[in-house]
């Protein structure tokens, strides 16, 4: 099912049994689809008491997420190493990490008969999201709480993750699957669509930066959240400040850099992924100061001189890989995003590439803010 506002009555009564397995003494009122994720089906679910808070239930995407109970196991490792961590070392202000709510069996994911894989997390109360930044105070606190993420697993073994998602964020491997694509399918041409194939080909050397750094040690493994674009951050109504990161799906091993990147990448894009206006497309270079100032603000802990060499990079791979990976899945048919119509993967790919651009035509300024930043 792709995610849309409606639930039909079939559907919501099927739900419906499902949350009854992870709440199974309360009286459910209501539920409804939450969020605009392109991967989980997501919905909030509301309870008769007052006293008893909503939670969130999600039906994991097992096309996406081959072994979804080594997803849960992850969640488990990082929700146990984090409130450790916190309850040695507590912050000075409010974080919260979702808690993963049992069935009444003591399962931490539910199973249908027809193979779906359900889990229900704790709903961060009194919090909210943006799909963009609207000034430079939400920027910082956006990459206060990614640093606060890495600050609190910095010492999280990354040998005791397991690797989820084969291949994810290797960006050398998502243009091998692009190259695939482009031999094997019979896609309708376009200025947009040549566009994109010209803008992939010049800019192949892009996809190994990152993962040659890594070969040559420059760049250690580490926890990586692996998906902390600007509306997995969720901030306190009251106060304005970042108060969790959340959607853990993907946390797993690997380069903190490709975080880095993807924050950036999504959090200086003021008109946001999903604009239809894809040439007025700009990477906010202020946005982007007040992230790297929230970010390093608690990473400069454990972060080394060539990590502070590849944050220009890691921007601009990471947005590469996205347009990558849009474009693809376009080439292939739309298997792997939710979209709204057949072009919407394509539009999504004009974006990022356009991104893309507007980035490298700012790299003494962009570089300047790291250097300033790191003094």
């Amino acid at each position: 099912m792709h995610q849309n506002n409606q639930i039909d009555e079939l559907e919501r009564s099927q739900i419906m049994a499902i949350a009854q397995q992870f709440s199974p003494q309360k009286q459910i009122t209501h539920i409804k689809p939450f969020g605009i994720g392109n991967i989980n089906d997501t919905f909030l679910v509301s309870l008769q008491e007052a006293a008893d808070q909503s939670f969130i239930l999600q039906r994991i995407n097992t096309k996406v997420f081959h072994e979804p109970k080594l997803v849960m196991q992850n969640m488990r490792v990082y929700t146990n190493h984090v409130r450790d961590r916190l309850q040695n070392q507590p912050l000075e202000r409010r974080w919260d990490i979702p808690n993963i709510l049992p069935t009444q069996q003591g399962q931490d994911y539910w199973q249908t008969e027809s193979g779906e894989f359900w889990r229900s997390l704790s709903f961060i109360a009194g919090s909210q999201s943006f799909d963009v930044m609207e000034n430079i105070e939400q920027a910082r606190e956006v990459g206060y709480a990614l640093g606060t993420f890495h600050h609190l697993t910095s010492d999280l073994v990354p040998e005791r993750l397991a690797d989820t998602l084969e291949g994810f964020h290797i960006t050398p491997r998502y243009l091998r699957q692009y190259q695939e694509a482009l031999a094997k399918e019979h896609f309708k041409r376009s200025p947009e669509v040549d566009y994109c194939l010209k803008f992939v080909g010049d800019r192949k050397g892009l996809a190994h930066i990152l993962e040659d750094a890594k070969a040559a040690g420059k760049l250690p493994l580490r926890t990586m959240h692996g998906d902390p674009k600007v509306n997995n951050i969720l901030f306190d109504r009251q106060t304005q400040l970042a108060v969790s990161v959340v959607d853990l799906d993907t946390v797993k091993s690997g380069l903190v850099h490709y975080d880095i990147g993807d924050c950036l990448r999504s959090g200086c894009n003021p008109v946001g992924e999903e604009t239809n206006q894809w040439e007025d497309v700009q990477f906010d270079t202020e946005l982007c100061q007040g992230i790297l100032q929230g970010y390093l603000s608690m990473a400069q802990s454990f972060l080394s001189e060539h990590d502070y060499a590849y944050i220009y990079d890691a921007v601009r791979v990471i947005t590469f890989e996205l347009g990558l990976r849009f474009l693809t899945d376009y080439l292939v048919g739309n298997i792997y995003f939710h979209v709204k119509y057949p072009e919407h993967n394509l539009l999504r790919s004009l974006v990022q590439f356009r991104l893309v651009s507007s980035i490298e035509s700012q790299q003494s300024v962009i570089n300047k803010i790291i250097k300033d930043i790191q003094q």
